[in-house]
């Protein structure tokens, strides 16, 4: 398993516990519109997202992820 695939897997584990879709609903190019997620959703997701990786997204980051695809990007980019 590559690291790509167990972050991807992760995230989308954690999509599927937090706004009940199926797994298989979860991919790369999922919008969080598509989640139906208010901002305060993406915010707690991104705080979750921090606590299990790790990690601090900037702010204006933040902002910018139109996608899980983006999401998960972000996060190989902050663990190197």
């Amino acid at each position: 398993m590559t690291q790509e695939q167990s972050i991807f897997e992760r995230v989308q584990e954690m999509i599927v516990d937090r706004f009940g879709v199926q797994e298989d609903k979860v991919t790369t190019s999922m919008t969080f519109d598509d989640l139906g997620a208010d901002s305060l959703d993406v915010v707690e997701l991104v705080m979750e997202l921090e606590d299990t990786f790790n990690i601090q997204f900037e702010d204006d980051k933040i902002e910018q992820l139109s996608n899980i695809g983006d999401a998960v990007s972000y996060i190989e980019e902050l663990k190197k």
